[in-house]
Formats: structure tokens, sequence, C-alpha cells
């Protein structure tokens, strides 16, 4: 509840801020050829309720009423049958207060004055197809000016739901697909009864509570993806053994940097699953990751058995890469480069985006992280 007052507050003086605008400008407007700005702004202020009522017929009745249905037909005939009636409001209040009143203060100034617009009885003055193509056209500019930035803000939310909308969707995919692959690897070590399933389970619980509990905001801090791909390498180190050469080096200093979340882990993923999966002997993996304040950059190369699979599609097709494309063109546009290299003995992805560092809540701004010093980890441990 009150989020939705809060907006409705928001909301209020959004309308408001227009109309003062609307009644600057007019009066400006109105203030040629007159003696002075007050005046011109009573008769602003007499033809305004005008303006406003138009406006709110437009937008809140017949615009959600006959537009949004698809109506047209009948959105035509309102739109018509508005025009005409608000014109005629403008005309009479002009010709029963507003033109009056302003005779009577310039006639004391130029006692000569004389003014054709108020000559005529009230029906003379009202068909008079001068003045009533002037009023239609005063009515419609402020309406049709207001409408059209009420279209661009509603077609600039719409853009920015089907964004949102679309983003969703490709971090819901790298769920089932990253674990789908964890538990593929846990269930090889349970069915030989391996010790280390154990420590699998807490690497593996470290990385669910990571992507349900907070991968949920549009930024993370570098520092804890760069401990969840940790995870994960512990994960396939305990599969693959000592068949694997994994060298990880990560170098630079890890602030207060965020990152769209699950970026880089479908790279490591994908190395892991079509690079060292896919090969009976003498794998390798590396990775290298450098890190700035303004930038990171990520490489990951891996070997390639010499006869591809024949259930293997070609890396540019993986799901975890063409996910990770689509979210950067989304994220980072302009801010980003995202390479493959795909060869007949290895495979590498290079990605490089700019980070634009924020500080942190609840912590120091020049506090360091684990990753402060280079590291360089050789995987040569035994076991499958």
């Amino acid at each position: 509840m009150s989020i939705q007052y809060r907006y409705g507050q928001i909301n209020i003086l959004r309308h408001l801020l227009f109309w003062i605008i609307c009644t600057t400008l007019l009066t400006f407007l109105f203030a040629v050829g007159l003696p002075s700005y007050f005046l011109a702004l009573k008769l602003v202020l007499m033809l305004l309720p005008v303006h406003v009522a138009y406006y709110y017929t437009v937008s809140q009745v017949i615009i959600p009423k006959f537009l949004y249905r698809r109506n047209f037909a009948a959105l035509a005939l309102s739109f018509i049958f508005v025009c005409c009636f608000f014109t005629c409001c403008y005309r009479l209040i002009e010709i029963l207060f507003a033109d009056p009143y302003l005779f009577s203060q310039m006639k004391p100034l130029n006692p000569s004055f004389k003014w054709k617009k108020i000559e005529g009885s009230i029906a003379q003055q009202f068909f008079n197809p001068q003045y009533m193509v002037h009023a239609l056209e005063q009515t419609n500019a402020i309406v049709w000016g207001g409408l059209l930035i009420k279209f661009v803000g509603m077609w600039y939310d719409r853009k920015q739901m089907a964004l949102k909308s679309e983003l969703n969707f490709l971090k819901a995919q790298i769920h089932p697909h990253f674990l789908f692959n964890t538990l593929n690897n846990l269930y090889s070590l349970t069915l030989n009864n391996s010790p280390a399933a154990s420590g699998v389970v807490m690497d593996l619980s470290q990385i669910l509570r990571y992507m349900l509990y907070e991968c949920n905001t549009d930024y993370v801090p570098l520092k804890k993806d760069l401990e969840i791909i940790r995870h994960y390498i512990d994960l396939e180190k305990l599969r693959h053994g000592e068949r694997l050469d994994l060298n990880l080096s990560i170098k630079g200093e890890v602030q207060n940097q965020q990152i769209a979340p699950l970026l880089m882990v479908p790279l490591v993923e994908n190395a892991f699953k079509h690079g060292a999966s896919e090969m009976i002997a003498e794998a390798w993996i590396n990775i290298v990751i450098e890190v700035t304040l303004q930038s990171i950059k990520l490489k990951v190369s891996n070997s390639k058995p010499l006869e591809p699979q024949r259930h293997n599609r070609s890396h540019f097709g993986k799901i975890g890469l063409d996910n990770v494309r689509k979210r950067l063109e989304l994220i980072y546009p302009e801010k980003h480069s995202f390479n493959i290299h795909d060869e007949d003995d290895l495979f590498a992805a290079i990605l490089y985006i700019e980070l634009a560092p924020q500080p942190l809540p609840h912590e120091n701004i020049r506090a360091k992280s684990s990753f402060t010093t280079p590291t360089v980890i050789t995987v040569e441990n035994s076991g499958s």
C-alpha cells in the first residue's frame, strides 16, 4: 500500500508540473501585446479549465475505453465529438469572460481602443469562423502536446518492461542448464560411493543459495560472482581428477565493482562440458580473469577432441553462449566485447566488460577482497 501511495504522489506531482509548465508557456504567449504578465496569467487561468477537462477526458476516458480495446471507429467519433465540444466551451469562455475582461483592462489605457473580436451579439461572435478556428488551435495544442508526452512515456515503459521480461527469461534459462550439469556430476560420484560427494553437496548448496536468493537483482558484487566460479571449479575438479590439467588465474583487486549475475559462469561451464568431458585423456582448461576498477576480462580456453562427438554441435550454438551474448547486448550495449575462437584443437571465449563501480552498502570502498593478488592454481589431483 505504501508503494502505491508513493507512486500516486509522484504521479500527481508530474501532472502538477506539466500544468504549471503549460500555464507558464501560455502566459508568455498571451503577454505579447498586453501591458503585463499578470493580466496574461489571469486570462490563461480563465481558459485553463477547458484544457484540463479536455486532456483528462481524452487520456483517462476515451483512450482506455476505445484505443486499448481497438475500437477505432468509436475512437475517431469520440475524438471528433470532444474536440468540437471543448472548442465550443473555449469559445464561450472567451466571449463571456476573457474577452470582456481584457477589453475592460485595455480601455482605460487607450480610450479610443476598439476591438473587432467583441463586436456583435454572442451568436455572431460565437459563429465567427476566424475566431472559432483560433479556439480550435488553442484547445488542441496543449492537449495533443500532453498526449504526445503520455504516448512517449507509455512506449518507454513498455520497452523497459519487454527488456526486463527478456532479461528475466534469459536469466531463468541459466538455472536449469547449470543445475542439470552439476547434478550429473553429483550423480557420477554417488554411483562410485565417492567420499567427495559431501563436498559436492556443500559447493552445490552455495551455488543454489546464490542462484535462488542473490541473483534476483540486476547487479551483484563481482566478488560473489567470482566465488561461485571457484565453487563450480571445485565441483569439476572432483569429477575429472588428474586427467584434467586446469589452470585458474585471477589478477587484480576486487573492491566495490558490480556485475550482472551469472555472465561468466556459462563460459567456464562450457569449457568443462564441451571440452574436458568429451576427451578421454590430455584434456586441459585455462581460465584467466583480469580485474580493474573499471573493467573485467575473462578468457576461457580448452582443448577439443580430435574427432568431435556425433551428438555434439558447434560451440557457437550452445545454449549458454547464446544466452551470454543476448544478455550482454541487453545489459552492456556498447560496453562489452565477446569473441569466440573455434580452432581445430582448441576453443576459446574472450569476454570484456566495462564496469561502472558503485559503492556497496555496509562495505568499505577501500576494502580488498581475497582476490587482491594474482593466483594460479594447477590441478593435478587424482581420482575420477
